[in-house]
């Protein structure tokens, strides 16, 4: 089956594509030609990745990408604006919303918070999920492009909230905070003397001013993670919902499939809206009509007789790109056999990178393209 992209990008009940996949297969350019082609369709879209190359923010005509969309110039129909995740900004950015200003400056200021919103293992991808709820929340966008973290478990994003809300909620921390929180009650008086020769080991091992910060930070964030479960619980929802589909994004070769397989199944395991997979730079070739054996055998006619040289290297290149077919052909058969249901859209390899927005808008018109054959 194909892939008809147009179908997903012009649909108005569609609010949400999630472009996934491992590192290094184009995903981010991917998300970036998506967001230009429904802009161009007439959408009104902001695309948010996470950390572009600085060549995609030039093709977009920005000079730089951060945490607060920019418009891109030169849209015709639509409109389209771009931003770049920074994920303290972001975390703090929701301890300022979510707190009075004496409380936020408590928590911005404890180092054991600091280290957390710059580094915590599912930080990145927990606060991808929040940016999504903050844009999904304004009206001013009525189609949001997410690329998500290039982590190797590229889906980690589903599981972050999760995560982060059983380390705050684990009993390592409810061990630690557990007399600040019955302090001045009789039981409170009564755990902390039960807690003290626990909390002296603790000391030890971590050392007292890294587990009081852990402690404050914990005691001061408390109500305002309530929230952050609560909008993580919605964004969660909203990434079920009909108005979502998420994009599988691969290249043609035997571990990024391996892992776009995974990706597929753990989709549909969750129970999220699969819209396809976009296979990445396809090898094409001219079709002479010639097996590969011919054209070799042309090639080393060429050569023994001593002439023709550069007919004969160029019949060699069209002989291996002949073979890089063929492989990427039955690499991509054993994907849709494996996953008959998936639709799947090829887009050919580009001579060069993309450097501006006229090559944006190629690939574009290639993810459109229903006519590309493997």
């Amino acid at each position: 089956m194909t892939l008809d992209i147009d179908a997903i990008l012009t649909n108005p009940d569609k609010h949400i594509i999630v472009c996934t996949g491992s590192g290094g297969v184009g995903k981010t350019t991917t998300a970036a030609a998506l967001g230009l082609r429904a802009a161009e369709l007439g959408r009104n879209v902001c695309v948010l990745t996470i950390d572009p190359a600085r060549r995609l923010a030039q093709a977009m005509g920005l000079t730089e990408l951060d945490n607060t969309p920019r418009a891109v110039a030169g849209i015709s129909n639509g409109s389209l604006s771009a931003m770049m995740l920074d994920m303290k900004r972001t975390f703090d950015e929701v301890v300022e919303s979510h707190s009075d200003p004496e409380r936020a400056e408590k928590i911005l200021s404890n180092p054991f918070y600091q280290a957390l919103s710059s580094s915590f293992a599912g930080t990145q991808e927990y606060m991808a999920m929040e940016k999504l709820g903050q844009l999904r929340a304004q009206s001013q966008w009525d189609l949001i492009i997410v690329d998500t973290p290039p982590s190797r478990n590229a889906l980690d994003f589903l599981d972050a909230p999760a995560r982060l809300g059983s380390f705050l909620d684990g009993r390592l921390i409810r061990i630690i905070t557990a007399p600040a929180r019955g302090a001045g009650r009789g039981i409170g008086r009564i755990a902390a003397l039960g807690f003290g020769i626990f909390t002296n080991v603790l000391s030890k091992l971590l050392g007292a001013q890294v587990l009081a910060d852990v402690g404050n930070f914990v005691a001061d964030i408390d109500t305002t993670f309530g929230g952050f479960r609560e909008r993580a619980d919605a964004t969660y929802a909203l990434l079920k919902d009909s108005g979502t589909e998420f994009i599988v994004v691969a290249a043609p070769e035997r571990d990024a499939l391996r892992e776009a397989a995974y990706f597929v199944e753990r989709l549909n395991q969750d129970s999220m809206p699969l819209g396809g997979l976009i296979l990445n730079r396809v090898q094409e070739v001219p079709e002479t009509g010639l097996t590969q054996d011919q054209v070799l055998a042309a090639a080393q006619k060429l050569t023994a007789e001593g002439e023709g040289q550069l007919t004969s290297a160029l019949l060699e290149l069209h002989a291996q790109r002949m073979e890089i077919k063929e492989r990427q052909k039955h690499l991509a058969m054993r994907f849709t056999a494996a996953h008959p249901n998936v639709s799947v859209q090829p887009i050919p390899a580009l001579a060069q990178d993309v450097h501006d927005l006229a090559g944006l808008r190629e690939i574009g018109e290639a993810l459109a393209n229903q006519g590309i054959t493997w």
